[in-house]
């Protein structure tokens, strides 16, 4: 029955998969289905972290005391089984400290399992959207977590043997470790091309608020469209503001139209989060949404790469000062030499300064067709 499982639930796959690569790809451990109903106390109920369209993650402990992350795939049909052997192909091949890693699967039960390593502290979504009282989440938290996964993306784009989009870029992808660093997870979604390709035709998929509305007309999907979720991103934690509400006007119910509007009527201090108000980085802050408006560009070509981004983002955190200078001159030249092709920047993007939300001056957008594209 296992055998037969294995095989249903893409084993054969996953090893045509595997003994296809250029040698990119590393050695996936396969656990057993005793291990891991062991490790998951029979994935009981109290064990579950979160749940998703892709399926269920659940909390365990391994023979040798590590504490895992063990995702158990909702349906079994060839469409999911595509995703799930895709996603384990993807991750095998990528190492970076800002990506969750993904330490096995199982494939001998009645739907497959993935076992990724344990990121403690939940999910941004949880801590831009859920105000704790007990917990500051800062602007310097905030700075740092964006870059670390603009960071991932850049790597994830441009580093690793074979370009990567990701697809499915949202605030509750976005893990957080014990010492609050990002890890970029769920790769179901995501899919690897050659180097020498621009694009992607698929279907469109991805979450309601966060794909990029140039994908949804053209059905291509490029390294642009996951610079667009970022810059959605970029909006939540610039706002405190959910991806879609219904408690803003229609025109207004998706973030990204919101947050451009604003920026084009000078008011943008009036969807800043209110705990960003009272920390005194009002540069910092509108440096970012600068950064940000250009990531929401409704020509994908006119939006700054991964890369750009990175490095845009870790020159803002060097400009605190000279306290924190060292770290972020080393994290900027780690930025660069990650990623070993030449970067380049077209030229320097139109910026809105303090100034010019403060005497009307800032320049205008045309965001009509965006608007339309998220009332959808």
């Amino acid at each position: 029955m296992k055998k037969k499982l294995f095989k249903r639930n893409g084993g054969l796959l996953l090893q045509q998969q595997l003994s296809s690569s250029d040698g990119s790809i590393q050695k996936t451990k396969i656990f057993t289905s005793k291990e891991l109903e062991k490790a998951t106390d029979r994935f009981n109920d109290n064990r579950i972290l979160g749940q998703g369209g892709q399926g269920t993650v659940y909390k365990g402990m391994l023979a040798d005391g590590m504490i895992v992350a063990v995702k158990k795939s909702k349906i079994v049909d060839e469409e999911k089984l595509e995703e799930f052997i895709n996603e384990v192909v993807i991750l095998s091949q990528v190492n970076h400290r800002h990506v969750v890693k993904l330490l096995g699967c199982c494939l001998e039960t009645e739907v497959p399992l993935l076992v990724y390593e344990f990121i403690p502290n939940g999910n941004l979504f949880e801590y831009i959207h859920n105000h704790k009282e007990e917990f500051e989440f800062s602007w310097e938290m905030r700075l740092r977590i964006s870059t670390e996964v603009a960071r991932a993306l850049s790597y994830l784009h441009s580093a690793v043997s074979i370009m990567i989009y990701h697809r499915d870029i949202k605030s509750t992808n976005i893990l957080l470790d014990e010492k609050f660093q990002a890890k970029v997870s769920d790769f179901g979604t995501s899919r690897s091309i050659a180097i020498d390709q621009t694009h992607l035709t698929t279907h469109v998929q991805g979450t309601f608020g966060y794909f990029d509305p140039e994908y949804f007309q053209s059905s291509h999907f490029t390294e642009k469209s996951d610079v667009y979720s970022f810059g959605v991103v970029l909006a939540e934690l610039l706002s405190g503001q959910k991806p879609i509400s219904y408690e803003r006007s229609e025109e207004r119910r998706g973030l990204a139209t919101h947050f451009i509007l604003l920026m084009e009527e000078n008011k943008i201090f009036d969807i800043l989060d209110e705990r960003l108000m009272r920390q005194d980085r009002e540069e910092e802050v509108i440096a970012v949404a600068n950064l940000a408006r250009r990531c929401l560009n409704l020509n994908g070509r006119k939006r700054p790469t991964m890369r750009e981004v990175a490095i845009e983002l870790e020159q803002i955190r060097l400009s605190k000062g000279a306290l924190h200078a060292p770290q972020s001159r080393k994290e900027l030249e780690n930025i660069r030499d990650e990623v070993p092709n030449v970067w380049e920047i077209a030229g320097p993007p139109t910026s809105v300064t303090i100034g010019d939300f403060r005497n009307g001056t800032a320049p205008s957008l045309d965001v009509q067709t965006l608007i339309s594209h998220e009332t959808w």
